[in-house]
């Protein structure tokens, strides 16, 4: 009776009711008076998006590309543990591999713009903020790897657009040298100009940060040889922002970074570089295990927020649900290195951040099924393609394929300000 009696409001309380569950709907965002939609990245929940495979069959051109295992993608020859879920995708793409009952499987590519599309209504469907898009170096150096990735981009930008998701970009250093700092910089220009980026008409989802539209940069004082030096870094800094200091800067460093230790390069230009940034982004995959993490995060969270907050930059924990990268690594002993079990490391780690005082997240990755650590809808054990001599690795059975990113649209929940939130990882 309640809900038939709706028919006879009046028309202004029915549109009032209408306009105040719609302001609900929008309310863990907020547009600033130029039609910014994401104003701080403070209170998000944000994920990377690697958008670097390609399918044999696609627009691309690029073949298998990390998919594949010396340029076959085949029983044997696979770069990926997990495999994705591709039931609802418009377009797939048939492989080599098949399952125990012959049938073939069949995976997707970012190239398309209806797969990016369908992955940012994911992100809206379970409450996730909205993705970093990785762009590769070592990949933008060739026509067809930057072709890709400005593809790619676009096809996030417009699903931006639809589905409300921030968008920042966030370049990965990884394989560089030092005179490719210049290339960042030129494509970072090239990328304003073609897609008008910071346009709050046409993409009013770009994030912002202290007020200037933000730019991440990962690989910053590791110390596993890398060919490129803080210095350079502090000088790529210094021309990304320019004399203006137009751009807000995130910059990926080790986990170690305030001690300067294990994974870090001892170097004294690095603190001051990361008190020139805006947000730094520690990277913690491998860092710790199920059974390691409250001692780790222990002895390092709480120094690291306390760090920041005294020099006024954002502190932004890294999360991920497990880790795998068998065949990747063609090592049979690290399929499944880091368990997910069941969501209870993912949750642990969301809720020591939070514990720790930190404001937003960073979940490592969406879309990673290379090293196992993606949130994406994946297949299940026991519904896997068979491998050769090899395997795949598969969320668990008792789980559904979505499970991954609901329990990160919970994170966001919560770092959104929703009570009823703790330690304890959340039912489904």
């Amino acid at each position: 009776m309640k809900n038939r009696s709706l028919l006879f409001l009046p028309f202004f309380i029915l549109l009032t009711l209408s306009l105040k569950s719609r302001a609900q709907s929008v309310a863990e965002v907020n547009y600033d008076e130029k039609g910014c939609l994401y104003t701080s990245y403070k209170g998000l929940v944000m994920a990377g998006y690697q958008g670097w495979f390609a399918a044999q069959g696609d627009a691309s051109e690029r073949g298998w590309h990390h998919y594949q295992k010396r340029g076959k993608f085949e029983p044997g020859f696979a770069s990926i543990d997990f495999w994705p879920d591709v039931k609802e995708y418009k377009s797939t793409y048939k492989t080599a591999f098949q399952y125990a009952n012959g049938d073939a499987a069949y995976v997707y590519s970012p190239y398309d713009e209806s797969t990016v599309d369908l992955h940012f209504k994911w992100m809206k469907d379970y409450g996730i903020d909205g993705v970093f898009m990785q762009r590769f170096l070592s990949e933008i150096k060739s026509e067809k790897g930057k072709r890709h990735f400005n593809k790619v981009l676009e096809n996030a930008l417009k699903a931006s657009r639809k589905y409300g998701r921030a968008v920042s970009i966030m370049y990965d250093l990884s394989g560089s040298n030092s005179a490719d700092m210049e290339l960042l910089v030129k494509d970072w220009e090239e990328l304003q100009q073609l897609f008008s980026l910071f346009d709050n008409k046409k993409h009013p989802g770009y994030l912002r940060h202290n007020g200037k539209p933000l730019l991440a940069i990962w690989g910053v004082g590791f110390n596993d040889g890398r060919k490129y030096t803080v210095a350079d870094i502090q000088t790529l800094v210094e021309k990304v922002k320019g004399p203006t200091k137009k751009t807000s800067i995130l910059l990926g460093v080790p986990y170690y970074w305030r001690t300067m230790t294990k994974d870090t390069e001892p170097s004294e230009q690095l603190h001051p570089l990361i008190k020139s940034a805006d947000v730094i982004m520690p990277w913690a995959v491998g860092r710790y295990n199920p059974n390691t993490y409250a001692t780790v995060s222990g002895n390092t969270l709480a120094g690291d927020v306390a760090w920041c907050k005294t020099n006024n930059i954002t502190y932004v924990p890294l999360v991920f649900p497990g880790f795998s990268w068998g065949n990747l690594k063609n090592a049979p002993t690290v399929y499944n290195q880091i368990p997910r079990l069941k969501g209870d490391f993912l949750w642990q780690q969301v809720a020591g951040a939070k514990q720790a005082g930190a404001e937003s997240l960073y979940v490592a990755m969406f879309d990673e099924v290379d090293e196992g650590t993606a949130i994406f809808k994946t297949k299940k054990e026991g519904e896997l393609p068979l491998n050769g001599d090899g395997k795949f690795v598969g969320i668990e059975a008792d789980l559904d394929s979505d499970y991954y990113l609901w329990l990160t649209g919970q994170a966001a929940r919560w770092f959104h300000g929703k009570k009823g939130y703790g330690p304890q990882k959340p039912a489904r």
